[in-house]
């Protein structure tokens, strides 16, 4: 007979007093907001504001540009995070500092220093466009560029973080076993840290659906063409402030179910 062990039931943990108070602030600092904006939402207009073709083509810009964004990330961050967290070589701390500047750097100048470099008259767009007719700012691609630059670093934090604290081991047996480099990273390297993968994917799809600063100062604000729903939002804050707070709306709900979905899926496995 095996000998059965009783598993005593975890109690609840006790909340200090202080810590209590301190969190309910916290939490009031990002729910009052919201709140406020609920408040303001103009219910009877809600339907017509929502089905408009501005907000129906701001909403589709901007799923195709931050869906576009994430993957871009996922496809240069997971590598850079890879090699930034695993090699080590003359100017790592610079890349490093680099790669997650725009994370720190207000968008705005973000957006100037893409229109400096890639612009129709800028260092490297200029030949860009004399050699393929090609320009980015003022089209959907100049958008995708701008949330890329400004959610990528979001990605690699997270994924060299879990890069980092992954056990070497596995890999390590892997590699025994006869499994060349890049089948370890795809078989075994990657699978151990799909949650955090699946977070920095997430986290880079949502700072590129919010993105307004590099978008405007880069592609423009054009409907249809580069007018994002942040960007919607702020021009109908100059003339409809009910317009503006549905779309204010639309959008945190859109975000607020995707991430929602997400962590129970994912994040607390």
């Amino acid at each position: 007979m095996g000998i059965r062990r009783s598993v005593k039931p975890r109690r609840p943990t006790r909340v200090p007093g202080p810590l209590l108070a301190l969190g309910v602030v916290g939490v009031l600092v990002f729910a009052l907001p919201f709140l406020g904006l609920l408040f303001r939402v103009p219910w009877s207009r809600l339907g017509s504001i929502a089905t408009s073709a501005v907000v129906v083509d701001a909403l589709w810009l901007s799923l195709l540009s931050s869906v576009a964004a994430a993957v871009i990330s996922a496809l240069l961050g997971v590598p850079l995070a890879w090699i930034l967290a695993r090699t080590d070589f003359p100017g790592r701390s610079f890349v490093r500092a680099i790669v997650t500047l725009p994370m720190v750097l207000p968008p705005v100048v973000g957006g100037a220093a893409l229109l400096f470099a890639f612009g129709r008259n800028g260092t490297f767009g200029g030949p860009l466009a004399d050699a393929t007719s090609f320009v980015l700012p003022f089209s959907i691609w100049g958008v995708i560029l701008a949330n890329v630059f400004v959610a990528m670093p979001f990605l690699i934090v997270t994924v060299e973080g879990a890069f980092r604290n992954l056990d070497p081991r596995f890999e390590e047996a892997a590699s025994t076993y006869g499994a060349r480099p890049l089948d370890v990273f795809r078989r075994v390297t990657l699978p151990m840290i799909r949650p955090s993968l699946l977070a920095g994917i997430v986290l880079a799809w949502a700072r590129a659906l919010g993105e307004f600063g590099a978008t405007i100062t880069f592609a423009g604000n054009l409907p249809e063409r580069t007018q994002t729903l942040p960007l919607a939002v702020f021009v109908e804050l100059q003339r409809d402030r009910d317009s503006a707070v549905a779309i204010s709306l639309i959008l945190v709900v859109v975000s607020l179910v995707v991430l929602v979905a997400l962590r129970d899926r994912w994040w607390q496995r």
